[in-house]
C-alpha cells in the first residue's frame, strides 16, 4: 500500500533541476536601446484598415483612405493640417471633429484654424476605437514637421558633415514627436480611464441604496457585476461571444417563435441575438444594476415589444405576462474553473421552474466538460515563485508561500502542454443537480514530453457545447479548437435593424432541428490551444514538481466543492500518484489543497 502525504512548504532553494534557469536574469534579452515601441504603433497604425472621415467605407490601410477622401471628396487632410499650422493635439481634433460631426469638404475648407473645437478636450476623445488615423507618428504626416519643407524640400546631404547634422535634427524632432505622443496618450487615458467613466454613468436603480454594512456572498457578487467594464470584458471576449452568437443565430428554426429565458441577461447582448434569430418573447432576468442599462439597451434597439427585462433573482421572480414555462434558456453562467460565483446554481432552479416540462426544453449551453492536463508551468513558476528568490539581491522566498494555496488563473502556452486532457466532470445541463456540482473524480494523464521535463502544474480548463436537442453529447465528440484569424472570429453578423433570412420552423414533437442527418453542434474551448478567453486557465501549481518523461503516468482524484465560508468560491483538493516506466510500483500519493477564489 503506497504512501500518503501532504507537499511540504515552498523550500527556500528552487528545484535543483531548475536553479540555473532560475538564477539566469531575461533582462539581457530586452535592451533598452532596442525598444521602439513608438515606431512599432506608428508603422502599425499605417497598414492597418482605415474608415474614410465621410463614409462608412473601409481601407486595407491608411493612405487608401486618405486618397479616397481627396479624390471623392476633395478633401486633403494632409494639406489642410498644413495650411491650418495644426500641432498634433490640433490635428487629432480635427479628425474627431470631422468624424463626429459629419463634416463635409466645403465646411473644412472655410476652416481658420481657431475654432472652438481646436482647443475642446471633448475631440480628443477618439470617436472610432484604435483610429489608425490618431496613431500615426508626426513623421507619418509629412517628409518633414517644417511645412514650408513640403513645397521646398531639402536636398539629399553631399558630405558626412551633412548627414550627421541631418541626422541630429531628425532625432530631435523624433524625440519632440514622442514626447508629443505620450502626453496626448496620458490625456486619453485620463479620459477615457475606464472605472470612472463607470462611476460617471452608472444611474443607481431602486434597490442600489442598501446599506454596506453585512454584506453577503450574494450582494457583492451581485454589486461587481453592476460594473461596466466587467460587461465589456465578456462582450469582447470573441471565443465567447461569437460562439454563442454562431448558435442562436444560425438556429432559427428552433428559435422562431421561441419563449426563451436569459438569466443573468448583463447588457443583454444574449436575448438581441434571440430576437433577431425569432423569438416570439424573450424574458432577460438579471439581480445587479446592470438589469437597468439592459433595459435602456433593449429599448435603442427597437425590441421593447420582444424583450422584456426583470430586475432580480431568477429564484425569487415571477415572469411577467402570466407566463409559467419557457421553450429555451440561455445564459452564460460560466466561471474561472467552471463552478468558480455558483452561478449554475441559479440556472438549474431557473430550469426546474420553468424550463417547459413536456420534453423538447432547450438549455443553451447544453453540455460542459471540465478538462485537467499536465502542464510544464516554468514560466508561471518562475512569475509567480522563482522570481522572489533574488529580488534586488535579497531573498523573499517568504512571499511566494502563499502561492500554492490558491489556484491562479492565467495563459497557459499551448507548447508548456505536456499530455492530453482528461475528462474529470462532464455536466449535461438537462439533468444535472445542484447536489452534483460538489464532486469527487479520478483521473489518468500520461506524460508526452519527448524529453526529460519537470511538470510544476495541473491545469484545469472546460469546453463548452450547444446542442440543439436535449441529448447528451457522447464523450467521444470533439470541442471545436478555435485559432486566432478562425472565420467565427471575423464572422460579421447583421447589424443595423437588418433582419435574418430565416427559413419557416417546422414543429414537430419538441424543437429539434437535424442537419444533413446529424446534429448542428456549436462548441468552443477555454483550453491552451484556443483562442485564449476571459476564463484564461486554471493553474494549480505543485509544491513538488514532478520529474517526468515520455510516458511516465500521473493518476489521482480530483474533488472540488463550494467553500463554507464563500459559497461563490470553491475548495479544490488534488491527490496524485506517479508511475515512471522504468519503476515497478506506483510511487507514494501526495495531497495538495487549494482555494478558487
Amino acid at each position: 500500500m503506497s504512501s500518503i502525504r501532504f507537499a511540504t512548504p515552498l523550500a527556500t532553494q528552487s528545484p535543483e533541476n531548475d536553479s540555473d534557469d532560475l538564477s539566469s536574469s531575461d533582462s539581457e534579452d530586452y535592451p533598452e536601446e532596442d525598444n521602439n515601441f513608438d515606431d512599432w504603433v506608428s508603422d502599425q497604425a499605417l497598414n492597418r484598415p482605415c474608415r474614410s472621415l465621410f463614409d462608412e467605407k473601409d481601407f486595407p490601410n491608411v493612405d487608401d483612405a486618405l486618397r479616397y477622401d481627396q479624390s471623392t471628396h476633395g478633401f486633403n487632410l494632409t494639406e489642410t493640417c498644413t495650411r491650418l499650422n495644426l500641432d498634433l493635439h490640433q490635428r487629432i481634433r480635427l479628425i474627431n471633429y470631422i468624424r463626429k460631426d459629419k463634416s463635409t469638404s466645403s465646411q473644412l475648407s472655410s476652416l481658420t484654424g481657431k475654432e472652438s473645437f481646436f482647443t475642446s478636450d471633448e475631440y480628443l476623445l477618439p470617436v472610432i476605437e484604435d483610429d489608425p488615423l490618431l496613431q500615426l507618428d508626426l513623421d507619418d504626416w509629412s517628409d518633414d514637421e517644417d511645412p514650408s519643407s513640403l513645397a521646398h524640400p531639402q536636398p539629399e546631404p553631399t558630405d558626412l558633415a551633412t548627414a550627421v547634422r541631418r541626422i541630429r535634427y531628425l532625432e530631435e524632432k523624433l524625440s519632440q514627436s514622442q514626447k508629443v505622443l505620450v502626453d496626448y496618450r496620458n490625456i486619453v487615458s485620463k479620459k477615457v480611464d475606464v472605472a470612472s467613466f463607470a462611476e460617471i454613468i452608472s444611474e443607481p436603480g431602486p434597490s442600489t441604496t442598501k446599506a454596506a454594512e453585512g454584506r453577503d456572498d450574494d450582494s457583492h457578487y451581485f454589486q461587481s457585476y453592476g460594473e461596466i467594464d466587467i460587461h465589456a470584458v465578456m462582450i469582447n471576449d470573441k471565443v465567447r461571444t461569437s460562439s454563442y452568437a454562431s448558435f442562436i443565430l444560425r438556429n432559427p428554426l428552433l428559435f422562431e417563435n421561441a419563449i426563451v429565458l436569459d438569466v443573468g441577461c448583463g447588457t443583454g447582448i444574449l436575448s438581441l441575438f434571440a430576437a433577431k434569430s425569432g423569438a416570439k418573447h424573450v424574458y432577460a432576468v438579471d439581480a445587479s444594476g446592470i438589469a437597468d442599462k439592459a433595459e435602456k439597451i433593449v429599448q435603442a434597439n427597437g425590441l421593447s415589444d420582444v424583450i422584456t427585462v426583470v430586475r432580480g433573482k431568477v429564484e425569487e421572480i415571477s415572469l411577467p405576462d402570466g407566463v409559467t414555462h419557457v421553450d429555451i434558456i440561455i445564459s452564460e453562467w460560466m466561471g474561472y474553473a467552471l463552478l468558480y460565483e455558483s452561478m449554475l446554481d441559479s440556472v438549474l432552479h431557473a430550469r426546474d421552474r420553468f424550463l417547459s416540462p413536456n420534453g423538447g426544453g432547450i438549455m443553451a449551453p447544453s453540455q460542459c466538460r471540465m478538462m485537467l492536463v499536465l502542464c510544464e508551468g516554468n514560466e508561471v513558476y518562475k512569475e509567480r515563485v522563482g522570481s522572489w528568490s533574488d529580488v534586488y539581491g535579497f531573498d523573499l522566498s517568504e512571499m511566494a508561500k502563499e502561492v500554492y494555496d490558491n489556484a491562479i488563473i492565467d495563459v497557459v502556452p499551448p507548447e508548456s502542454v505536456v499530455s492530453a486532457p482528461c475528462a474529470i466532470k462532464d455536466l449535461h445541463l438537462r439533468t444535472i443537480t445542484p447536489r452534483q456540482l460538489d464532486f469527487k473524480s479520478s483521473f489518468s494523464l500520461t506524460c508526452t514530453s519527448a524529453m526529460r521535463t519537470n511538470i510544476h502544474a495541473f491545469v484545469l480548463y472546460f469546453d463548452t457545447f450547444f446542442a440543439v436537442d436535449d441529448e447528451p453529447l457522447d464523450p467521444s465528440v470533439p470541442v471545436t479548437i478555435i485559432k486566432e484569424g478562425d472565420p467565427l472570429l471575423a464572422e460579421v453578423w447583421p447589424v443595423g435593424g437588418k433582419s435574418l433570412l430565416r427559413r419557416r420552423a417546422s414543429m414537430g414533437s419538441g424543437r429539434k432541428v437535424k442537419e444533413n442527418g446529424n446534429k448542428k453542434i456549436t462548441s468552443f474551448s477555454t483550453g491552451p490551444l484556443s483562442h485564449p478567453t476571459h476564463w484564461k486557465q486554471t493553474v494549480f501549481l505543485l509544491r513538488d514538481p514532478i520529474a517526468a518523461e515520455e510516458g511516465t503516468v500521473v493518476s489521482g482524484t480530483f474533488s472540488c466543492k463550494k467553500n463554507g465560508g464563500n459559497s461563490r468560491e470553491l475548495d479544490v483538493e488534488i491527490h496524485y500518484s506517479v508511475k515512471h516506466l522504468e519503476e515497478p510500483t506506483v510511487g507514494e500519493t501526495v495531497v495538495q489543497i487549494y482555494t478558487v477564489r
